[in-house]
């Protein structure tokens, strides 16, 4: 018997976890059994390359374009991703449906050597695939060795545990998704490791057809996706890729969404900074303009000098 709804999804404990979190809430939704809604684990470009930064190797559609594929040839109906992940664009026929209610958007610092990212002695070995932590790391610590880090979650935390680091920054929401929370040495201060655009919420990505987005639509949160819809705008806006170090979170509150962005150099020597408020239903102009106030600013070799 064919699924009601195949859902699409990488392969890895937290892709799973979060396809698994869709599915059950999509069934509860709609008053449909689990069995009904098919995971389909797809393996994407981005799973294969462990030896290098993604920036080297082509950036964040090396973990959705397999996904987009399976969409586009009606082999899915629905993939669901990290909204972080996804880039800037998607593919002609493809939009982004909804996102399920977002989880905390800090990240998390893990050592088995110190408490505390202030803790850490210098020259004390970070591991990150991140160029935004990465940077962020280095303003506030430029005495640290920070060393790319690839692999999923459970990889990365075995590495700490073992000593080959003394020390990682995770998302903490995908610490929770996985149980993982109790893994964290310490949760970092929004105020000098603002997110990655998207961290903690999941995106779903459908077909344009109206029939699958009203399907979701009971399961999607609208602050988040007033949020998220703002920060990608600002990301648009500074043609963010994994090549760059930039950090944007847009907030909700009382009917006004409140846009805070950064563009970091890759050492962590200098940083710019915008932010802006206005009705939620300007949205995407909000984040736009935010991005726009940091373009302005920005010396035309701001990321190469």
């Amino acid at each position: 018997m064919s699924a009601w709804l195949r859902i699409g999804t990488r392969g890895s404990a937290l892709a799973l976890a979060q396809a698994s979190e869709t599915r059950r809430l999509i069934a509860v939704a709609h008053g449909r059994s689990e069995d009904e809604i098919e995971l389909v684990v797809i393996k994407t470009t981005g799973d294969l390359i462990q030896d290098r930064a993604l920036a080297e190797a082509g950036g964040k559609g090396l973990f959705t374009k397999e996904l987009d594929s399976a969409l586009l040839e009606g082999k899915i109906d629905l993939a669901v991703h990290s909204a972080k992940d996804l880039p800037t664009e998607l593919p002609d026929g493809l939009t982004i449906s909804g996102y399920l209610p977002r989880e905390d958007v800090r990240d998390a610092f893990i050592s088995a050597k110190a408490k505390t990212l202030a803790d850490l002695p210098p020259g004390a070995s970070v591991g990150t695939a991140s160029l935004r932590r990465q940077a962020q790391l280095k303003r506030l610590r430029p005495d640290l060795n920070v060393t790319l880090l690839r692999g999923n979650v459970d990889t990365r935390l075995r590495r700490v545990e073992a000593g080959e680091i003394d020390a990682t920054l995770l998302a903490l929401a995908g610490l929770k998704r996985l149980g993982f929370d109790h893994r964290a040495t310490a949760v970092l201060d929004l105020a000098y490791f603002l997110p990655a655009v998207g961290q903690g919420a999941i995106a779903l990505v459908t077909r344009e057809a109206q029939a699958i987005q009203d399907t979701l639509q009971p399961v999607t949160d609208r602050g988040t996706g007033l949020a998220v819809t703002a920060e990608r705008a600002f990301l648009r806006v500074l043609d963010g890729s994994c090549r760059t170090p930039i950090a944007g979170y847009a907030q909700l509150s009382q009917g006004r969404i409140q846009m805070r962005g950064q563009l970091l150099k890759p050492d962590g020597s200098d940083l710019l900074e915008a932010s802006f408020i206005g009705r939620e239903a300007d949205a995407e102009r909000i984040g736009t303009d935010t991005g726009l106030e940091i373009r302005r600013r920005m010396p035309a070799d701001y990321l190469t000098a």
